[in-house]
């Protein structure tokens, strides 16, 4: 007695049985949601096309697939693998329609899903292989790739991974159309970066949420790509037009110099013209006073920038920690002196010699006590200078009013100002922390509100 036994059918037949199908299917659901619609003439092609798959699945059960009740029992051993449950997808909304290109090596399959996508409002081109569908891919824009998996020469898992691997493609949503629903088939796509797939025939309310997921997710990618290109230009105008501020600014305080510096010239001969009263002689030294300290700040400024470009080179020569604290504290000794407050000196015995530039290092060290001095009134600045084998170390420390921690960083930006109390450009930290770190060194600073800050780098010996 005959027994029908449950057989897993090869992938390749099932693919061509479900091909048919898919457009008997197809056809049969067009034709019933637009019979009053439709001209004869389209009726009577779509009834042909559904002829015509009818008699190839015919030909494939009588031709392909025969089983006797011997051939039934031997392949009775076990049962064919459980389709997967279908993926999660997005529910409709209201997405507006899009590009799309439909990727099929058997023409009425393309017919039947492009007919379905123009139905449901999207713009559909379609090809009939790999090849081609790369190169319309490369030409149009499109919005969504639908793919057949099982197509001759170049399948469906080797165009994804030409797609994948092309950066002016990869961003594109492709969704796999497979005849074979099977877990293998649909494990291999996602991993090879598929974002969804579709088993044949097609659920037309699965079809059109599943385009829909996919156009939003290509015009969110499309919007911020838009959005990074705008900020790309933006941050390029940005970068030209700090630049032209730069220059600017440079160009003036270039020039600048030189006007100034022969006033100050000429303020200073004004004495050997004829005598001064002492109100005139006091008022030409605060003058000339007052443009030096104009041409040290142009200095600082043209300095500065030279080093955030990279142009500035250093002068190394042979330096002594001990001379170089000596000239920079001799140098604020008038305005230490103006404010009461005691400068000590306090150099590690018996420190080596050392290599740096001596301009760079003693405008560092000026800098940093005269900016002690300034927050530390009738108080006391000390400066130290250490050495160990790798590297020498000097610190200002003073007894004034302290710094906030959350202003450390900005202290040493560019026109960086701690508060609005105290005068000054915001160049000085800026020059300090340049100069330092182009030795290969390290600054930094320590501070307690109310009991003082401490200022110090490190040079490589």
């Amino acid at each position: 007695m005959s027994a029908l036994l449950k057989t897993a059918l090869p992938p390749q037949l099932l693919h061509d049985l479900r091909s048919p199908l898919n457009q008997i299917i197809g056809y049969s659901e067009m034709l019933a949601e637009g019979a009053e619609e439709q001209p004869r003439d389209e009726v009577l092609a779509d009834l042909e096309s559904i002829r015509a798959a009818g008699q190839r699945i015919l030909s494939l059960l009588e031709d392909r697939f025969t089983t006797t009740d011997e051939e039934a029992a031997a392949g009775a051993e076990g049962d064919g693998e459980t389709l997967p449950e279908p993926l999660p997808f997005a529910a409709e909304a209201g997405v507006p329609p899009g590009l799309l290109l439909v990727v099929d090596d058997e023409p009425m399959n393309r017919d039947v899903l492009s007919r379905r996508l123009t139905r449901q409002g999207h713009q559909v081109t379609m090809a009939s292989n790999g090849q081609e569908a790369l190169r319309l891919m490369r030409e149009s824009a499109f919005d969504v790739v639908l793919l057949d998996i099982m197509m001759p020469d170049m399948d469906g898992y080797e165009v994804l991974g030409h797609i994948k691997t092309d950066h002016r493609l990869q961003h594109i949503p492709v969704i796999m159309i497979s005849a074979l629903h099977e877990v293998q088939s649909v494990v291999r796509c996602i991993e090879a970066g598929a974002d969804d797939y579709l088993p044949k025939p097609f659920n037309p309310t699965l079809l059109r949420a599943r385009i829909g997921a996919c156009l939003e997710k290509k015009r969110s990618h499309d919007r911020e790509a838009t959005l990074f290109a705008q900020l790309e230009a933006n941050y390029q105008r940005l970068q030209e037009l700090e630049k032209l501020r730069d220059d600017m600014r440079n160009m003036i305080v270039h020039d600048l110099r030189s006007p100034l510096t022969a006033a100050i010239v000429g303020m200073e001969m004004v004495g050997s013209q004829g005598p001064l009263n002492e109100s005139q002689r006091d008022m030409m030294a605060i003058a000339v006073d007052g443009g030096k300290t104009l041409v040290a700040m142009i200095n600082d400024l043209l300095d500065v920038e030279k080093m955030e470009a990279g142009v500035t080179g250093l002068q190394f020569d042979e330096l002594s920690a001990e001379a170089l604290v000596t000239g920079a504290m001799a140098q604020v000794a008038f305005l230490a002196e103006q404010a009461e407050t005691e400068l000590v000196m306090d150099v590690a015995p018996g420190m080596r010699p050392f290599r740096a530039d001596e301009n760079k290092l003693s405008r560092t060290l000026v800098n940093l006590i005269a900016n002690a001095i300034k927050f530390t009134s009738a108080g006391t600045v000390t400066i130290t200078a250490s050495q160990d084998a790798d590297q020498v170390c000097f610190a200002v420390r003073d007894t004034g009013e302290g710094i906030p921690a959350d202003a450390f960083e900005r202290i040493f930006e560019k026109f960086g100002q701690l508060d609005g109390r105290k005068v000054g450009t915001g160049l000085g930290l800026a020059f300090c922390k340049l100069a330092v770190e182009a030795h290969g060194g390290k600054i930094q600073v320590e501070s307690t509100l109310g009991e003082g800050s401490t200022f110090s780098f490190t040079i490589p010996a």
